[in-house]
């Protein structure tokens, strides 16, 4: 029997995807979808998976997707200069560039050179920025899908005490600035916190994106409350078997709160399908400019 305290991001995930099928259908009518590129360099088996799930939803909108794969030993240089000629190629609708990277590549200064109107992940420090400001166009995935996920409870944004445990510049700090836009009220919180409980305890929404397993349990969430869990962390449990789990105790949570996302199968799917939004945006951007003309 399906636990209704366990928001899953299948329904969430759909309902995205419909939206982009109806905005990729009218876009075909007059232009071509170019392809998503996404480049990975050296050997990362742990993405994968995330390759695998973005090729899937690609293929079912009907966007060619192009997975290449870099060689470890690429240069700065060299990648960067590739990078750049994608974005001069009106065949290429949007970048991914697939992390973890080799470590004498710098990932900012790659995301930095990927135009803001291909940038599909919302990373290019323009794309962030643009968020201070309202412009929501083109925005982080992950952090996108977890306020996705909370609307997907019913509970109005305007005025919601919102707590982030995590300021990562890839899913905290533009989650925050997602939900105030939204009207939410948002404290984040970090290591430097003195008492994360005292403030996720009276958080209507709670949102947790710091990849330490089980760090928020029962005693540090509001009852009644939204736990949106972003963790994605492998542990072997006592049999000695692996296993991904979130950085919430799901189990001893959702007795406490009206909603908790699972790890797997929460906000993961959700993610995806922002990226496909992401995609059909960039698309009617790149028209509007007179990029595919």
């Amino acid at each position: 029997m399906k636990d209704s305290r366990l928001l899953y991001g299948k329904s969430v995930r759909q309902n995205i995807l419909k939206d982009v099928k109806k905005r990729l259908d009218t876009a075909r009518l007059t232009h071509e979808i170019g392809r998503l590129v996404s480049i990975s360099i050296g050997q990362q088996n742990d993405i994968d998976i995330y390759i695998r799930n973005q090729a899937r939803a690609s293929k079912k909108l009907g966007i060619p997707f192009d997975a290449q794969f870099w060689p470890e030993d690429i240069d700065q240089g060299d990648a960067k200069s590739r990078i750049v000629a994608m974005n001069d190629d009106k065949n290429v609708l949007g970048i991914i560039l697939q992390r973890p990277t080799p470590k004498h590549i710098n990932v900012r200064s790659l995301q930095s050179a990927i135009h803001p109107f291909k940038d599909v992940e919302g990373m290019n420090p323009a794309s962030i920025g643009n968020i201070v400001y309202d412009d929501l166009a083109l925005v982080p995935c992950t952090a996108a899908a977890s306020v996705e996920m909370i609307k997907a409870t019913g509970l109005d944004l305007q005025g919601l005490e919102v707590v982030m445990v995590g300021h990562s510049a890839i899913v905290g700090k533009p989650a925050a600035f997602l939900l105030m836009a939204e009207g939410a009220t948002v404290t984040i919180c970090h290591h430097m916190t003195r008492s994360v409980a005292a403030h996720s305890r009276r958080a209507d929404a709670l949102i947790v994106a710091v990849g330490k397993p089980h760090l928020i349990g029962a005693d540090m969430v509001k009852p009644g409350a939204a736990v949106i869990d972003i963790g994605i962390n492998q542990i072997v449990d006592n049999n000695g078997e692996g296993r991904i789990v979130g950085d919430v105790d799901t189990d001893a949570v959702k007795e406490i709160a009206s909603w908790v996302t699972p790890v797997p199968g929460g906000v993961g799917p959700v993610t995806v399908a922002i990226l496909m939004r992401n995609a059909v945006t960039a698309f009617e951007k790149q028209k509007i400019a007179g990029w595919l003309d």
